[in-house]
């Protein structure tokens, strides 16, 4: 049986936002260990005529033009991506889908216009339906595609190869389904029930728990709110470093 290696952590995260954390998780003392589970392809949209733009992750952020209209981001996180993406006037929601429909039903008005809301394929249908049953028209554009990832990178068979990573962190529900699925499929599921899981929700941590059943995680931990600063504050046992911009 290959050793526990407890400071190795793999990060499930895709790119860029792994290779962030990656450093994050340096800074802490951790090794990092790269293994993304999606990979973000961004779709372009011609943008129809709206009264405001949702964005619910960084991706769709990067994914999109400027343009001269209120943006309403569900998080710190992405509101500073879309700031860096060069949009002006970003309103950061409290962190979840729940806080950035409130947040909309507060600053906007149905009458004014219908709203975009710039998503990843597959993402924010509940936001949506959430959304309309306060009133406002919603139309829904596909700003990105998060593709699972068809391999392992080689630097991480090599490392589960010598030694077993003692934590894994996930960030969403399907790259948590997906990145068991791929370490299952590379000969590692039994590497993976001897792992302590980290997730940023209590939906990431359902998801990572359904996809490795029958196996069980060593241990499943949960972040007080969904941010990668709870996130990394749980994992270190302390107060996480304050993320960079654009960090979730």
């Amino acid at each position: 049986m290959n050793p526990v290696a407890p400071r190795q952590v793999l990060v499930t995260r895709p790119e860029p936002g792994g290779e962030e954390t990656a450093a994050r998780l340096r800074a802490l003392g951790l090794t990092p260990v790269l293994a993304p589970a999606l990979v973000l392809q961004p779709r372009p949209f011609a943008a129809p005529r709206a009264q405001a733009i949702l964005i619910t992750s960084r991706a769709a952020a990067r994914a999109l033009r400027p343009m001269p209209l209120p943006l309403l981001a569900v998080g710190e996180a992405s509101a500073a991506a879309a700031r860096d993406a060069g949009f002006a006037d970003v309103t950061a929601a409290a962190g979840t889908a729940a806080d950035l429909a409130r947040l909309a039903a507060e600053r906007l008005r149905p009458q004014a216009g219908p709203l975009l809301l710039a998503v990843g394929e597959g993402y924010a249908l509940d936001l949506a339906a959430d959304l309309r049953a306060r009133g406002f028209r919603i139309l829904r554009r596909i700003a990105y595609r998060a593709v699972p990832a068809l391999t392992l990178p080689e630097a991480c068979h090599e490392t589960l190869s010598r030694g077993k990573p003692g934590k894994i962190l996930f960030h969403s529900p399907r790259s948590a389904a997906c990145a068991i699925t791929l370490l299952q499929a590379a000969g590692h599921a039994a590497t993976l029930a001897g792992m302590e899981a980290f997730a940023i929700s209590q939906r990431v941590a359902d998801a990572a728990a359904a996809a490795i059943a029958p196996l069980t995680f060593r241990a499943v931990h949960v972040a007080g709110r969904p941010s990668e600063d709870a996130l990394l504050a749980l994992l270190s046992g302390g107060a996480a470093e304050p993320a960079p911009p654009g960090a979730s």
